[in-house]
């Protein structure tokens, strides 16, 4: 087993989670899915099945381990923090406004990250954001854009193309008089009406504005069975191009309990109620780019699908089914993971479960030009668990995506996939990641855990760190389960251009542990 290093400042973190009740959220649909995986070397299930009891800060560090540092923004915390791989926390950056989702290190050493605009009207889901904010390195807010309205909110993830546009998932407002116009069953349809999901690239205008250079809208490209007389009528199975707009099967639903823990967590606003949260058909909550292909990849959780479209259209095309370098317009080039929402699959063959940080390999590294992905939710006869998986699209010698004439698209087997030995206790069944390092090692986030662990291929931990840092954003709630929740971390490398002509030293005195909000204890 991995030498384990413990961090002192471990014991008063754990006098505050051992007090914590312990709760399980079964989200996970019936079915175990037939991944074939890679598992980690046999560990003491009963040491990793609880998350809020466990010793904090690092855990693993073998000479395996590639060099680097790692950075994140835990939920409940304004900060950002980069550490290395000692544990040791090297830098941090502070905003004024809750997580909004992903935050990134850019080349010039700035801060990109999300940020939650508070009270805004129309939309109140899971992964709200609304504003986007860019830090110097020294932690100077030089740019801060708004995008919510009673039209639109931002939310989720952003990715960076290389020309410094950041494309960027928003919601935007349809009623429930146009939902069902457009073929939404009215069953599945709450008074609110829905949020498609739509695509935008910003032309960042600092210090306070943004060009909208391009769009996609999901609602473009919708086709229904619904009722001949509605628009976009047809056979979902004969165009898995098009988005059936029923395709999520039912509305969503979450009980008391665990909306009061995401609410807790500052996922949701604290006034959120179930049935604000049925709006989101789609929830769409990670996006990224490839600059070879031009194209752009989601993640749908609701569907338990990824996408793929087009980029080289114009905001024209990508509204209509042709042009672009594809000839496809906005439609979509590929989909993966539950071909039961176009009518070629079943139950059986779902592969995806509320899965989080779909991303392309990137070129030079092992795997390189396939996707890799968080499946967080799947279920086993010993209960819920979560897997990190890599597959290759099936393509064709000019690149196009190969799809049979009654199939789903490929592939049917995956190229890799990691699996804790006993399954139930690598799971967390919101947020999380995983990224490709170059060394072929896998760098995963267990969000729910605020756990951060390196794999080498065989499936070896070869590095592993809890945060000891929760937050202060607390208000009038109580945090009880996944205090330590973190969306996404990153692990970059030492020559990452942020990090050139930096003086990196430990902080001096390190920032103590933050205990959760409302835990009775002085922070």
């Amino acid at each position: 087993m991995p030498e384990r290093n413990v961090n002192p400042v471990r014991a008063l973190v754990i006098l505050v989670v051992l007090m914590m009740s312990l709760y399980h959220l079964g989200c996970g649909p019936a079915g175990e899915a037939p991944v074939p995986a890679v598992s980690a070397p046999a560990e003491d299930p009963a040491e990793l099945e609880s998350s809020d009891d466990e010793p904090r800060g690092l855990r693993v560090a073998t000479p395996q381990a590639s060099p680097g540092y790692v950075f994140f923004n835990p939920l409940l915390s304004y900060m950002t923090y980069l550490v290395d791989v000692d544990g040791r926390v090297m830098h941090t950056w502070e905003a004024d406004y809750e997580s909004g989702g992903g935050a990134y290190l850019l080349d010039n050493g700035h801060l990109l990250r999300g940020g939650q605009e508070p009270d805004p009207p129309v939309f109140s889901g899971g992964g709200q954001a609304g504003r986007i904010q860019e830090f110097t390195w020294d932690g100077e807010l030089v740019w801060e854009f708004v995008f919510s309205n009673k039209d639109h909110l931002l939310h989720h993830d952003i990715a960076i193309l290389p020309n410094g546009n950041v494309l960027a998932i928003a919601w935007e407002a349809k009623t429930a008089r146009e939902s069902v116009d457009a073929g939404r069953q009215p069953e599945l349809t709450p008074e609110a009406g829905l949020w498609p999901d739509m695509i935008v690239e910003f032309d960042p205008q600092p210090p306070d504005g943004a060009r909208v250079v391009w769009e996609w809208h999901m609602w473009d490209h919708t086709i229904q069975d619904t009722d001949s007389k509605l628009v976009r009528y047809g056979n979902p199975a004969e165009h898995p191009e098009l988005i059936d707009i029923n395709g999520d099967r039912d509305m969503p639903q979450i009980s008391t309990a665990e909306l009061a823990r995401l609410r807790a967590l500052g996922y949701v606003p604290p006034e959120t109620a179930p049935k604000d949260l049925q709006s989101d058909f789609m929830h769409t909550n990670a996006i990224a780019y490839n600059a070879d292909l031009d194209q752009i990849v989601i993640s749908v959780l609701r569907y338990n699908e990824i996408w793929i479209i087009d980029h080289s259209t114009t905001t024209t095309e990508a509204a209509r089914h042709t042009g672009g370098r594809w000839d496809r317009g906005g439609d979509l080039l590929y989909r993966w993971g539950n071909p039961r929402t176009y009518g070629r699959g079943e139950t059986a063959d779902q592969r995806l479960f509320g899965q989080h940080d779909v991303r392309w390999v990137p070129e030079g590294m092992p795997g390189s030009g396939r996707l890799t992905l968080f499946n967080n939710r799947i279920s086993g006869p010993d209960g819920d668990y979560s897997a990190v998986v890599e597959f290759a699209p099936s393509m064709d010698e000019t690149g196009r995506y190969e799809l049979p004439d009654s199939e789903p698209f490929g592939p049917q087997e995956l190229t890799w996939s990691y699996t804790a030995p006993d399954r139930v206790s690598f799971h967390s069944f919101f947020i999380s990641g995983a990224h490709r390092l170059p060394n072929g090692h896998t760098f995963i986030t267990s969000g729910a855990q605020g756990r951060f662990f390196e794999v080498a291929p065989e499936g070896d931990i070869v590095w592993e760190y809890w945060t000891p840092y929760s937050g202060t954003i607390a208000g009038s709630r109580v945090v009880d389960r996944s205090p330590y929740g973190v969306f996404r971390a990153t692990k970059i490398s030492p020559d990452h251009p942020a990090l050139a002509d930096r003086n990196l030293r430990p902080l001096e005195p390190q920032p103590p542990p933050v205990l959760p909000p409302d835990s009775g204890l002085d922070q």
